[in-house]
This record gives structure tokens, C-alpha cells and sequence, in this order.
């Protein structure tokens, strides 16, 4: 049995539904609102199966799931060395969003990355400790931050409302995705004039580790309707 992973709800669910539609597989719910159940119709040994955008990155790589369609910021967050575990078969045009770091509006004298490393020094000289910013993201900040030379600080967890951090006094800055900075800006927030740490949509995935073998029919019926090279069976 081939499996689909798709994102159980919102307009991630929605979009994914359309996109496979458009060429030519039709993916419905099952049951009520609350049960994450799904079919594929018209294809003989395919499932789909229904999952948080979160939870499709660590499915695919533990081969559990054979596709999947999740952001491209979660799987390089999550996988170390995703590479080895995933394939990326296709941008689908939709769930775009940047990650960015974002610095109080009334930093005035705080507006790139060079100003933020200085600030951040001159933070820790003051309170003693590092400036902290709040992010679900720490690998993909951590990684960013390093390679452009940014220095005394430190990531606290938001799993949260991040943009809230501040208002809250448990982060000085933050670092999260947005499609359109409002609700930064709602929050006070500014974006510094730098390259996003990510620009994420969501992304068709395959699992190099699943048992494609025993899926071979299947697989190949996918890939006609998709137009796309699958791992080998």
C-alpha cells in the first residue's frame, strides 16, 4: 500500500486536495470533522493519511509514509541531514512563508544584522546576560546567525504566540515565520533589512527509506498521474 501524507486540516488540507486534483488524483476526508480519515479515489492501492504538517517530516523519514506534503521550513528544522532521508519531488506554489528575525519597532538604531550583533554585545555588557530570542526554529536560526557573525545571544523556546515574547519580557527579539509581517507589525515588531533565514511553501516529499517495492504498482500509477520520478521500487 502507498501512503499520501497530507496536512489534516485548514487550508493546507485544501490547497494539497487541489493541487493533486488538478493532475488527476482525488483526495477526500472521511468521516466527521474531528476524525483525521482520508481516501484516494479511483487508485488501486494508494492511502492517504491524514497528519499535522509537523508530523509528516519525521513519518517520512522513518519510511512510515511514502509522500508527503509539508513546508520545507519544518523538515529542515526537524532532520538533521534531511538529504538522506527525503527527496523533493516538487514545489507546490502554495504556503508560502519567510522565517525572519524581528526586532522591536522602537529599536530605531536597529534595522540589519550587523546592528544586531552589536546591540546584542552591548546587551550582555549591561544585564549580564545574553539577548534571547524567542523562535520554534533553533536549528535554522542557530546555523543563520553563525554564518553571519552574530554573536551573544541566546534561543528560548516559544512553541507559543512568539510575536508575544517581548510584550511578555522572556525574549528581546524573535525569529518566526510570516506570509505578510502584519502580525509582526500588530505586535511592534519590525523585520531587519536582511535575507530571510528561510523561504518555505509547501513541498511535495518522498521517503528514500520506505518499501517502495511493495507498493511498485501503485507507485507507478502515482507517478504517471503526477508527472514525476519517483524513488526506484
Amino acid at each position: 500500500m502507498l501512503k499520501i501524507g497530507v496536512p489534516s486540516k485548514g487550508r493546507l488540507m485544501e490547497q494539497s486536495f487541489d493541487w493533486f486534483a488538478a493532475r488527476g488524483i482525488t483526495l477526500r476526508r472521511t468521516g466527521n470533522a474531528r476524525e483525521y480519515a482520508g481516501a484516494v479515489e479511483g487508485l488501486q492501492g494508494v492511502a492517504l493519511v491524514m497528519l499535522s504538517a509537523g508530523e509528516i517530516p519525521r513519518e517520512l523519514a522513518a519510511g512510515r509514509i511514502h509522500l508527503g506534503v509539508t513546508g520545507t521550513d519544518l523538515v529542515r528544522e526537524r532532520l538533521a541531514g534531511w538529504q538522506s532521508h527525503l527527496a523533493e519531488l516538487a514545489p507546490m506554489g502554495f504556503g508560502h512563508a519567510d522565517l525572519v528575525i524581528a526586532v522591536p519597532a522602537a529599536w530605531v538604531d536597529v534595522e540589519t544584522l550587523d546592528d544586531l550583533d552589536a546591540v546584542a554585545a552591548a546587551f550582555r555588557a549591561e544585564h549580564g546576560f545574553r539577548l534571547r530570542i524567542a523562535t520554534k526554529y533553533h536549528r535554522l536560526v542557530r546555523d543563520y546567525l553563525r554564518r553571519h557573525g552574530v554573536a551573544d545571544y541566546q534561543l528560548v523556546d516559544s512553541q507559543g504566540a512568539t510575536e508575544g515574547t517581548i510584550r511578555n519580557l522572556t525574549a528581546e527579539a524573535v525569529a518566526d515565520i510570516t506570509s505578510t509581517g502584519e502580525t509582526l507589525r500588530a505586535n511592534h515588531l519590525k523585520i531587519l533589512s536582511a535575507p530571510p533565514v528561510l523561504q518555505s511553501q509547501a513541498t511535495l516529499l518522498a521517503a528514500r527509506g520506505a518499501d517502495w517495492a511493495g507498493c511498485a504498482p501503485a507507485a507507478r500509477a502515482v507517478a504517471e498521474r503526477l508527472g514525476l520520478a519517483l524513488p526506484p521500487a
